[in-house]
């Protein structure tokens, strides 16, 4: 673990987190929602200044998005991940955009692909997805199948497995 890391994980002892050692350079830290924007707050000031990224997973079966902050620091190259769990019949979450300005497009792309609302951001437009009036696709319960037969029903969908698995092996040229 960095100098960084287990300074930040030692200023963190009072947010009660869930602390996973990933590898030298990475750890994860879980917390509740109400302590993810002051812990990142705190992050950032001692360091951990670079948001790298914003990204979810759906946990489905326990009707919860994960929403993942990585965090950066230059001085010796450490990386936190800190990660809370949101409902996912009720997508919401709070805007971390004054801290890190670069979050509003992070947080769009969320909201375009997992459908969840960053309260404080009030630009949400979409970044990849034109003219898109369905679920959202990222989501376990999207099915892209039933998406392109109901939009592209002239569209046939028959699958050569046998072709691919041949183009797959090398046996033939694709």
């Amino acid at each position: 673990m960095t100098n960084s890391m287990s300074k930040a994980v030692e200023v963190l002892k009072s947010f009660n987190p869930f602390v996973e050692e990933i590898d030298d350079r990475e750890i994860k830290i879980s917390l509740s929602n109400d302590k993810v924007i002051s812990a990142l707050d705190v992050l950032k000031s001692i360091g951990f200044s670079h948001l790298s990224l914003i990204t979810c997973v759906d946990w489905i079966d326990d009707n919860q998005f994960e929403l993942v902050y990585i965090l950066f620091n230059w001085e010796d190259g450490g990386k936190i991940l800190v990660s809370t769990r949101i409902d996912r019949s009720n997508p919401k979450f709070i805007t971390v955009k004054e801290l890190w300005p670069v979050a509003r497009f992070y947080e769009r792309e969320i909201h375009e692909f997992f459908g969840i609302e960053f309260e404080g951001n009030d630009d949400m437009r979409p970044l990849f997805l034109e003219l898109w009036d369905e679920k959202p696709p990222m989501r376990k319960d999207f099915d892209p199948s039933k998406y392109s037969k109901e939009k592209f029903p002239d569209r046939k969908y028959e699958k050569d497995v046998i072709k691919e698995a041949k183009i797959f092996r090398g046996e033939i040229n694709g």
